[in-house]
């Protein structure tokens, strides 16, 4: 672990960084360039003090994972990404694992997608990001674990995952999820985290065998669904999709054209996500 390297390389990229880059407001006069420490911290979900010793060339080597999430707050590069885990002590992340690495051109939009749910998920279908209303709509996808991680492995595994479409639409749901599935496959291989999500899958769920034997392939693209909210009902929305050159990861943007119920029930999420926000901030 290079100390020195490291501790210079993330203060160089903090000072880089403008609020707005990372959607944040820009507040009061900053005496500093670039963002404070603290936000960063946040950023990363760390705490200021553990981030301030990382450069102040006095913190312990930090894991994989809090590299990752450093990556992310600060928007790196791939290059720079790989460059942040050899100073700090580790291998740069192999091909199978980079993709948990946001592709920085998809967080630069998220992080001007306010008023309306928005996600960057894997082509495994694991969210690795969300907007505070894609939070308020969904709950928190990025907190599950292991296979779990995945919405495919969900939705074959637990029956809550499917509450959230209506009745009549799950079977084109399971459907898409496999399909899905099968592209990833296709370009991950056999081997891949894509070939060993479908063993499990076969192994626990005849309904997802019976599928997978179809060979039906698609990715995800322009769609237009009913969503389930608990307090709000149901919620009819579009969904796009923007993805990387690689095709590895995409932005889902969910919105409801104007003048219509499911506009005005994202507005209402709008302010039932800021009442839930507000209510955690005092628990």
């Amino acid at each position: 672990m290079d100390r020195a390297a490291l501790a210079d390389f993330l203060r160089r990229r903090r000072e880089a960084l403008q609020p707005a880059d990372v959607g944040l407001p820009a507040g009061a006069r900053r005496r500093a360039p670039g963002l404070r420490r603290e936000e960063v911290a946040n950023l990363a979900v760390m705490s200021t003090d553990y981030y301030t010793r990382l450069e102040q060339r006095r913190g312990p080597q930090p894991s994989e994972q809090m590299l990752a999430a450093i990556a992310r707050a600060l928007r790196l590069s791939d290059g720079e990404r790989d460059y942040l885990f050899q100073v700090a002590g580790h291998n740069a992340p192999a091909p199978t694992t980079a993709a948990a690495h946001v592709a920085p051109q998809l967080l630069r939009v998220l992080d001007r997608l306010d008023d309306t749910p928005a996600m960057i998920i894997s082509n495994l279908a694991e969210t690795l990001v969300q907007n505070r209303m894609a939070d308020a709509l969904f709950g928190d996808r990025t907190r599950f674990t292991g296979p779990a991680r995945s919405e495919i492995y969900r939705w074959f595994t637990d029956p809550t995952e499917r509450l959230r479409y209506p009745e009549d639409d799950r079977d084109r749901q399971s459907r898409a999820q496999v399909a899905n599935l099968r592209a990833a496959y296709g370009s991950m291989g056999a081997d891949s985290r894509a070939g060993d999500l479908v063993r499990r899958l076969q192994k626990i769920s005849a309904e997802f065998a019976a599928l997978w034997e179809r060979h039906e392939v698609t990715k995800r693209f322009a769609d237009h669904k009913t969503l389930i909210h608990p307090e709000l009902g149901a919620i009819e929305v579009d969904c796009q999709a923007l993805f990387t050159e690689d095709q590895s990861q995409a932005l889902l943007v969910l919105t409801a054209p104007p003048h219509t119920d499911g506009h005005d029930k994202l507005q209402l999420l709008a302010v039932l996500g800021q009442e839930q926000f507000a209510d955690a901030r005092r628990d």
